[in-house]
């Protein structure tokens, strides 16, 4: 159970991370990830953080740019945030909406088919 508190931590760290990555960090490549949450342990030691990218293509190349700047990210957030603790930075990349999208065309099948069925046996 999440706590109120690490859920504004999360919070905080995801606004924080976002801003570091589009405006501090000098590699282009981490800009095209697109920040969707971030998951702390309760001690603060860790946090995942997950992205998802417009051009899934990419993922390789962006998570390896991503994994290479987290220390760089990490000590950034030790000098903006006022906790006695920074977690270690995890990327992970966030593939629920193509989840979701395939889920969708499944449910769009089901129905299609249903409403065939339906059809079917009123004639």
């Amino acid at each position: 159970m999440v706590t109120y508190r690490i859920d504004r931590i999360n919070k905080e760290f995801l606004r924080a991370i976002s801003e570091i990555l589009q405006v501090r960090i000098k590699k282009d490549t981490v800009r095209d990830a697109i920040l969707t949450k971030v998951s702390t342990s309760k001690d603060l030691s860790f946090a995942k953080v997950f992205y998802t990218l417009i051009d899934t293509d990419r993922k390789d190349e962006i998570q390896k740019a991503l994994d290479s700047t987290a220390g760089q990210i990490r000590s950034m957030l030790g000098k903006d945030m006022h906790l006695r603790t920074i977690p270690e930075l995890h990327f992970v990349f966030d593939d629920s909406e193509a989840k979701a999208r395939a889920m969708e065309e499944l449910l769009d099948k089901v129905a299609a088919m249903d409403a065939e069925k339906r059809s079917s046996g009123e004639n």
